[in-house]
């Protein structure tokens, strides 16, 4: 039986509100990704019982470690009790890191085009890069390693692999999932919901 899982995606950085791709670059939360993630902390404190009952893991990024330090806070827990496990990390956009679609088409007219194709298996130019597919590979062994009850704070990507190999949803489709910063996702009993 697959373990309770709480997924919860980092507090909102200054490059969300841009649109860059961030992927692995190492930015930090805003002020109200801070506030995303203290409200976050404080739903999930009602949720869980017995927080020590719970694995608490996160990408390594800033951003992942300051939402899941203040989460923790919010459940009356010491901040830095948590592990880190790089195959949380968030798809990797290689050379396209930092831009803007906008950006990138101005340097490369139709550079993104084969992106919004089949964004699933599109490989951005790089040598780090990776494709939702190979994303959802790393995801896959994590998932696979889960023994207990879990609470995850993790990236947008990542979330959307996991609606594609645990909830089913078609690969076209997890690519262009909203996946908002200010709710969890609990996955329990082979269903995915927001709480």
């Amino acid at each position: 039986m697959f373990p309770q899982l709480y997924i919860i995606r980092h507090g909102e950085t200054d490059w969300n509100v841009e649109e860059r791709l961030q992927g692995q670059a190492d930015t930090d939360i805003n002020e109200r990704g801070r506030a995303q993630a203290d409200r976050n902390g404080r739903r999930l404190a009602e949720l869980i019982s017995d927080p020590s009952a719970f694995d608490f893991v996160a990408s390594p990024l800033r951003r992942t470690a300051e939402t899941m330090e203040r989460v923790r806070v919010q459940l009356g827990l010491p901040p830095h009790g948590y592990r880190t496990d790089p195959r949380l990390k968030e798809v990797h956009f290689g050379d396209w890191q930092g831009f803007t679609y906008a950006e990138l088409e101005a340097r490369e007219p139709g550079c993104t085009d084969a992106r919004s194709a089949a964004k699933w298996h599109f490989l951005p130019p790089g040598a780090d890069a990776e494709s939702y597919e190979v994303l959802a590979a790393r995801v896959r062994s994590w998932l696979e390693e889960l023994k207990r009850p879990t609470v995850c704070v993790t990236h947008g990507g990542v979330v959307r692999t996991i609606f594609h190999w645990l909830g089913g949803l078609p690969a076209e489709e997890a690519c262009e999932l909203a996946v908002p910063q200010d709710r969890i996702l609990r996955a329990e009993c082979g269903r995915l919901e927001w709480v």
